[in-house]
């Protein structure tokens, strides 16, 4: 007799508080034939802040193991087994492990459906104060610095907020490279311990947020940037190196005339500095 496969459910688990719990949760911890738990301890102290008691087979499924696991899950899957993934906190697969499972599932016709629970991405943009109608979330940026400017080059020209994830003892370098990249100038907000005792929402310019963070930050961070201006417009070579002249003549340094150019013409800070660059080469006058 041919067995029908299996479900795969994705659980969103609290990111603090242990009342924000779905209501469905402990249905589906009680329930499954198997829970893939990118912790197993605090897992335990889930299901006991929660009162239940899991049935099935308990197995970890976290970055070490994932790769390795995946198949054994799948077969598990294939076997008819409702399989429950749930990560440390918020919802698998958005920088916690599972997106491998559920593109294995996917490739096998297997069902995969979800417990939408806590999200510290939606948490954070709707208490950032900032806009909310396009957003792109961007994960942890890279650990090397220059790795971490080449991303936010990239993205320096995104209209969409942004939204990333950082560890605390990297927070201070996060944003002073973003405020290199996007300039100073530029609204953002810092989310600390969302839902948690502590929670604190720190909102400004973020040159003045990488110098507040520079004292020192704990706890899980969770970060919200202002999109880019519109251009007024498409400024060229010319124009961008104009207008730094024109603020070097007022007395401003070059490093920051480049910088405040950059945000009034809306472009990444790496075009108005190539562009005085070349002029530089050009034997142009600055």
């Amino acid at each position: 007799m041919t067995v029908a496969p299996g479900t795969l459910v994705l659980a969103g688990t609290p990111i603090g508080d242990i009342a924000d719990a779905p209501p469905r949760l402990a249905e589906e911890l009680a329930g499954a034939d198997v829970v893939a738990a990118e912790d197993t301890r605090r897992l335990r102290r889930l299901t006991q802040a929660l009162g239940v008691q899991p049935k099935g087979r308990v197995v970890s499924y976290f970055e070490g193991n994932e790769a390795a696991r995946t198949p054994e899950l799948v077969e598990a899957l294939l076997g008819g087994s409702r399989v429950l993934l749930v990560t440390d906190a918020g919802m698998p697969s958005v920088s916690d492990p599972g997106y491998r499972l559920v593109a294995a599932a996917v490739e096998k016709d297997i069902k995969v459906t979800a417990v939408p629970g806590p999200s510290a991405v939606l948490t954070a943009l709707a208490l950032s104060g900032l806009p909310v109608d396009r957003f792109c979330f961007e994960g942890f940026l890279p650990r090397k610095a220059g790795e971490r400017l080449s991303r936010l080059r990239d993205v320096a020209g995104e209209r969409r907020t942004l939204v990333y994830f950082e560890a605390p003892h990297r927070l201070d370098d996060t944003l002073a490279a973003m405020a290199e990249v996007f300039g100073a100038e530029r609204r953002a907000a810092v989310c600390r311990e969302l839902t948690k005792t502590y929670e604190e929402i720190k909102r400004g310019p973020v040159g003045e947020l990488a110098e507040w963070a520079a004292e020192g930050v704990r706890g899980e961070i969770t970060v919200v940037v202002e999109g880019a201006p519109e251009k007024a417009e498409e400024l060229s070579a010319d124009e961008l190196v104009r207008r730094v002249r024109v603020r070097e003549e007022a007395g401003e340094r070059r490093k920051e005339a480049i910088a405040a150019v950059a945000v009034e013409a809306g472009v990444p800070k790496r075009e108005v500095f190539d562009a005085v660059v070349a002029a530089k080469s050009a034997q142009k006058p600055l």
